[in-house]
C-alpha cells in the first residue's frame, strides 16, 4: 500500500523493504520470487541492516531491533526531543555505521517543521542533528561520505549538507535542487558510484538523476505517479529498484500498477553497497 526504505542486502542477494500502511517489513528474493514478511505493532518509517544480524526499524519516535529469525523486537532508543506531533520517515545508514533518521510531521494536509534528522550511534545514543523539517524524506551520502542529501518534500526542496565523518554533524546547507518543474515532491533517493543522487519524484511520475552540481542528468518515466523510493541492486548493483503508494492509501481513484515495486534495467549505472548499522 505504502511502499518505502528500500534496501539492497549484497550478502543475501535480497531487497529489503516497508510496507508503511500494512505495517510490514519485506525480503524480496528475487532468484525465486519469494516474499517473507515481519510484522510490525505500528508503522515503520525506516529500517537499515545491522552488522550483528537482524534490522533496525524506526517507528513513531522510537528505534527497535528486530531479529529476523525469531521476529522479536527490542527497544532501543527513543527521541524524547521530539514532539508528538513528529514521527521517523526514512534514514540511511553512513560510512561510519551511523543510522541517521528524519522526522516529519503527522499532518500531510497542513505539515508543520515539528520534524528535523537524528543520528543514532554504535552505542545506541540518539541526538538530533537538525530541525526545522516538515516532511522528511530522502537521506543518502555521496560516494565519500562526506556530503549529505535530505528533503523537505513539503517545500519541494533537497538540500546538501557538509557531513563530518568523525562526528556525524551537518554544516553548510544549501539548496541542491528544487522539483517543483518536475511536477512533484522531492522523496526517497540513492547515490550512485559516480556520485548521481537517483530521486524519486512523489505525484510526478518519475526518477531523475541529479549530478553533484544539481543539474538534471536523466529522467526515467514511471508507469505510476506517487513512485516513493530508490535503491539500486542486483548481482552488479545495477538494477534500481523503485517503490510505490496504492493511490486509494489517500482515497484517491485507484491506479493500475500502483503499489508495485519496480526494477528499472539498462541504465549504465552502478549503485554502492549500503553500509550496515553499527549497534
Amino acid at each position: 500500500m505504502v511502499g518505502e526504505g528500500p534496501v539492497w542486502d549484497v550478502a543475501e542477494q535480497a531487497l529489503y523493504f516497508l510496507d508503511i500502511a500494512g505495517r510490514r517489513v519485506h525480503r524480496y528474493d528475487p532468484h525465486n520470487g519469494a516474499t517473507r514478511s515481519w510484522e510490525t505493532p505500528t508503522s515503520a518509517g525506516a529500517m537499515a541492516l545491522r552488522e550483528t544480524g537482524g534490522a533496525v526499524l524506526a517507528m513513531g519516535d522510537g528505534i527497535v531491533g528486530l531479529d529476523f529469525d525469531s521476529g522479536a523486537m527490542t527497544p532501543m532508543a527513543k527521541a524524547s526531543s521530539q514532539p508528538p506531533e513528529a514521527v521517523f520517515n526514512d534514514g540511511k545508514v553512513d560510512r561510519r555505521g551511523r543510522f541517521v533518521i528524519g522526522s516529519c510531521c503527522t499532518d500531510m494536509v497542513d505539515p508543520r517543521p515539528v520534524g528535523g534528522v537524528f543520528s543514532l550511534s554504535a552505542d545506541h545514543e540518539l541526538a538530533r542533528i537538525e530541525q526545522g523539517i516538515s516532511f522528511s524524506n530522502g537521506p543518502c551520502f555521496s560516494p565519500d561520505g562526506t556530503v549529505f542529501y535530505f528533503s523537505d518534500s513539503a517545500k519541494y526542496a533537497c538540500y546538501a549538507y557538509d557531513y563530518d565523518l568523525n562526528s556525524g554533524r551537518l554544516s553548510g546547507k544549501r539548496l541542491f535542487a528544487d522539483t517543483r518543474a518536475l511536477g512533484g515532491m522531492p522523496d526517497g533517493a540513492t547515490v550512485d558510484g559516480d556520485g548521481l543522487v537517483w530521486m524519486a519524484i512523489f505525484r510526478g511520475a518519475k526518477v531523475v538523476a541529479f549530478r553533484p552540481d544539481g543539474r538534471i542528468e536523466r529522467i526515467v518515466h514511471m508507469p505510476v505517479r506517487l513512485s516513493v523510493s530508490t535503491m539500486f541492486g542486483g548481482p552488479l548493483l545495477d538494477q534500481l529498484f523503485v517503490t510505490t503508494i496504492d493511490p486509494t492509501f489517500f482515497k484517491e481513484p485507484p491506479e493500475e500498477g500502483a503499489g508495485y515495486v519496480y526494477v528499472v534495467e539498462g541504465l549504465g549505472a552502478r549503485g554502492l553497497r549500503e553500509p550496515r548499522y553499527a549497534g
